[in-house]
């Protein structure tokens, strides 16, 4: 993306380049993509990596990759795995060493107890149902809680005690003093610590007291020296806090949180804890299903690192809120694809063709481009044989007004070959059409014949030189534009039943016996299709439908 689209469309990008200008920061800039692993990444987290790396780039700076892992309960190495490799396939590469919030639990802990012996965080016994008691609403004040004025003397004991194991899950927790009348409520004396017998995939069981996210991220992001701490706009009430912690710590680096607009995709949900819900319950196959709008179940369904960072440099970086089609999404995938995918010929439906004036055992390659505009990537061999394969919905017993394909006495052609006329049609004893005998006019390959005209271009394979495919054709996962929006139904009553449709038997062109797991391609006249990832046994090879040929977003976005 140029650096006028970026300031027509990224409002952080302007603001760094302004600070860059006055020389503030000297000129640094630093940056941070902070996960937390309890699930896989999503097409959201692909907005936040492309704007946190992406401006690193634009300025020539650093971006970390530090994972967020405070709660151990959630989290898995399997999780560390997964996103460290979707941010290196959509093209990123972290500074130094992979980092943890984890790394600085020692540092916390003496951060904690800093605050202690200031008078700004104690030790509180209550109940989670009395904290939320005494918390206050957004238009009452909060209450003191009675352990707020304890001496420092015992605080610290209290939490020593509680860092040595001596209390339960939920029996103490520390929180930060700052103001129980405050309209923020995040203010209102926030836990920093909380206890959890937990082993940590990290650290193990050194720990038993865990810090909270509003305090471990800004001293993380400190320690760290990020300049900007990007993030979405719910944190935006938690800025107030960031700050706070910083302001009441002895740390050199103050970096500046600064909030933008998450992406919201209609017919998706991008919830982890809902992701995580669709895997567990059976409703997906994994998290790599490409149905889900993970990073992993679209690099499977044949995304391009490339066609995701297109679309998040098209949604652009404000602060506005909004909900983002879906079909943007897929119009960025087929503007990559249109470009980059080699063309093939796949029957979905297979209808015999015999060409009874054919030799029997006659056998030719016909030369097809791989691609039609782009003459540079090669060309590929297609067999031509006497018995063919077309899709059954390319043939009609009696053909509509304005029909352009195969019917009984009309001629079609077939695409990068010959013209063939049907003759006639054979049925088995149900009464199915099993067969169409046909003709084959050997003075039509790569001219027009004379004397007639076809009937339209139709896609073939050889019946003898081809190779069977399984097709899986992935739709939306939800048939609702927003799968949350109802109060009184759940989600997953909202899943599409046609979401994964697959075909058996479905008959290939030969050469994609040796397709390569990454190489899209364009089926003809199908859309987009990719190896999937676990071919299993057997001879047929498994594709997986990216997307369809038809951009209804792109023609709404010409009439607009």
């Amino acid at each position: 993306m140029s650096a006028e689209s970026k300031k027509a469309n990224n409002f952080i990008y302007n603001l760094i380049e302004e600070d860059i200008r006055t020389g503030k920061n000297g000129g640094v800039v630093a940056t941070r993509f902070p996960p937390e692993p309890n699930g896989y990444l999503h097409i959201g987290h692909a907005k936040s990596i492309c704007l946190n790396f992406g401006m690193a780039e634009a300025f020539n700076g650093t971006c970390n990759l530090r994972f967020d892992d405070t709660n151990p309960e959630k989290e898995s190495q399997e999780y560390i795995e997964a996103i460290k490799r979707d941010v290196e396939w959509l093209g990123f590469h972290w500074q130094g060493d992979v980092r943890f919030a984890s790394n600085y639990f020692d540092q916390l802990y003496d951060f904690a107890v800093e605050l202690i012996r200031k008078g700004k965080a104690y030790v509180c016994s209550l109940t989670a149902d009395q904290m939320a008691e005494y918390r206050g609403t957004l238009t009452e004040p909060g209450r003191n809680s009675p352990d707020r004025d304890r001496s420092v003397e015992e605080n610290l004991d209290l939490f020593q005690r509680m860092r040595d194991g001596e209390f339960a899950n939920g029996e103490l927790v520390l929180r930060a003093k700052i103001d129980m009348t405050s309209p923020n409520m995040n203010l209102r004396d926030p836990i920093l610590y909380r206890i959890r017998f937990a082993e940590h995939h990290q650290t193990g069981n050194k720990w038993c007291i865990y810090p909270m996210y509003d305090f471990t991220h800004p001293i993380s992001d400190a320690l760290e020296g990020i300049v900007y701490s990007l993030c979405t706009l719910e944190f935006e009430d938690h800025r107030p806090l960031y700050d706070w912690v910083l302001d009441n710590i002895t740390i050199a680096c103050h970096p500046r949180q600064i909030e933008f607009a998450r992406l919201n995709l209609n017919y998706t949900v991008t919830s982890k804890r809902k992701l995580k819900r669709l895997v567990d319950e059976g409703h997906v196959q994994g998290w790599d299903d490409p149905r889900m709008p993970t990073v992993s179940g679209l690099r499977r369904r044949g995304y391009t690192p490339e066609s995701i960072r297109k679309f998040c440099d098209m949604i652009g970086v404000n602060r506005v809120g909004g909900t983002v089609d879906v079909g943007m999404l897929e119009h960025a995938i087929r503007e990559d694809l249109n470009e980059r995918a080699p063309r093939a010929m796949c029957v979905m439906h297979p209808l015999k063709v015999v060409l009874t004036n054919y030799p029997e055992d006659g056998r030719e390659l016909l030369e097809l481009p791989a691609h039609p505009q782009k003459p540079e990537m090669g060309s590929r061999q297609v067999p031509w044989t006497r018995e063919l394969y077309i899709d059954r919905e390319d043939f009609s017993l009696e053909p509509p007004r304005k029909w352009k394909r195969l019917a009984p006495d009309q001629a079609v052609r077939l695409r990068g070959g010959y013209v063939i006329t049907c003759r006639e049609v054979v049925r088995d004893a149900q009464g199915e059409i099993t067969e169409l005998r046909c003709e084959y006019d050997s003075a039509t390959l790569g001219v027009n014949p004379e004397g007639y005209k076809p009937n339209g271009v139709i896609h073939w394979v050889s019946a003898t030189d081809s190779v069977e495919a399984e097709i899986r054709l992935y739709d939306r996962l939800f048939n609702q534009e927003n799968p949350d929006a109802s109060k009184e139904t759940d989600f997953v009553d909202s899943i599409n039943p046609e979401s994964l449709v697959v075909l058996q038997g479905c008959r290939a062109e030969a050469g994609l016996a040796q397709a390569r797991s990454d190489i899209p391609y364009q089926f003809e006249r199908e859309g987009y299709f990719f190896l999937d990832a676990d071919q299993g046994s057997g001879d047929r090879v498994i594709f997986n439908r990216t997307v369809t040929l038809r951009d209804s977003w792109a023609k709404i976005e010409a009439r607009s």
